[in-house]
């Protein structure tokens, strides 16, 4: 007879509760190629407030009798905002395949008015066409199992972060896409064909796009970028100095795409920046009892976070024709010197991991 109880080898479940997180993982998916890849994100950022605030309230009261310290918002924010129904690595990491398949087989749903490839239009919500839910429901359970394969070896950085990016570039494969894409201009990281609005004849996603397209026009030139990731760093550390939650600041960020998402024009991403100065603010205190200083390092490394997150679009975003998210890419190239840096104990700790 069949043992449900036997281990699934490297993930550490049973076979009963493998089955639920791969069934999960498909509709966790396909819900975000219903929603969009985008409006999928922002509801994780709701979600992960919910959790984070829920969690401050515990700390700060012990008033929910009835449930162990920490377990429902712990449930809330892992579970649910980073788990099978709103992770990244599951609904927006399905929608962000969907799209790269749906710009494949459907070019003329291309929305009016965007200048882009389509297969990079993480705001476009597929509603309820069955195959290219199916392609999320597919990606959903790949970004699954590469996230807990990850978190079952220990490996030392993010691992919903780098599941994030691997199922992007592994949708660029399945479905015919150039892995990098072909830089115009001077290079990779030669941003000014994008300013002249520079366009050429394309084969994959449309019949003409921009030369170069940054990740966000509005937030490519790396002045701007510094700025915003030292504002957006020291945010996310007064967040966790004053509630003790690292991912606070990461779900305000994330909800605030909100708005961008709506239209609203120059809105800045963040989540990455604010995530990144949160961890900073856990590893620097650890270090020092100085706040100050704490605020500082965080606004450093948000800074970072945000320079990391713009080259790696130069590299794997503005010349390709599908979206690889460069916030994802930065907390997974951050997180690893981090990780690795706690390791061979150069810092006390390596924050959330």
């Amino acid at each position: 007879m069949f043992d449900l109880l036997i281990q699934v080898p490297l993930l550490d479940v049973t076979v009963e509760r493998f089955l639920v997180l791969v069934i999960a993982a498909m509709a966790g998916g396909a819900f975000g190629a219903a929603l969009g890849a985008l409006p999928s994100f922002i509801f994780t950022g709701f979600v992960v407030f919910l959790g984070e605030g829920i969690a401050i309230l515990q700390r700060e009261f012990d008033a929910i009798e009835a449930v162990p310290e920490g377990e429902l918002a712990a449930g809330i924010t892992g579970v649910i905002g980073f788990g099978m129904v709103t992770g990244p690595h599951v609904a927006f990491a399905g929608g962000v395949a969907a799209t790269a398949y749906a710009a494949k087989k459907y070019p003329e749903m291309e929305p009016d008015g965007w200048d882009y490839h389509f297969g990079k239009n993480i705001l476009y919500a597929f509603g309820t066409k069955p195959d290219i839910l199916a392609v999320g429901a597919v990606t959903g359970v790949v970004g699954m199992l590469i996230a807990r394969l990850l978190g079952a070896v220990g490996f030392p950085s993010d691992p919903i972060a780098i599941s994030v990016v691997a199922t992007a570039l592994l949708a660029r494969v399945a479905f015919g896409y150039s892995l990098v894409g072909s830089p115009g201009g001077d290079g990779f990281f030669d941003m000014t064909p994008f300013a002249r609005g520079e366009t050429r004849a394309v084969t994959d996603g449309g019949e003409e796009a921009l030369v170069t397209e940054p990740w966000l026009p509005h937030q490519y030139k790396w002045s701007g970028v510094a700025t915003i990731g030292l504002i957006g760093g020291v945010l996310g550390g007064y967040l966790w100095l004053e509630t003790g939650s690292i991912f606070l600041g990461y779900a305000i960020s994330a909800m605030s795409l909100l708005f961008l998402n709506l239209g609203v024009e120059k809105i800045p991403v963040t989540h990455h920046i604010t995530l990144l100065g949160s961890t900073a603010a856990v590893v620097v205190a650890a270090m020092t009892g100085s706040a100050p200083v704490v605020l500082i390092a965080a606004g450093l490394v948000g800074a970072l976070s945000g320079l990391v997150g713009e080259a790696t679009q130069r590299l794997f975003y503005a010349h390709g024709s599908t979206h690889v998210d460069p916030p994802a890419m930065a907390i997974a190239i951050l997180m690893l010197v981090i990780g690795v840096l706690a390791l061979v104990g150069v810092l006390p700790n390596a924050g959330y991991l």
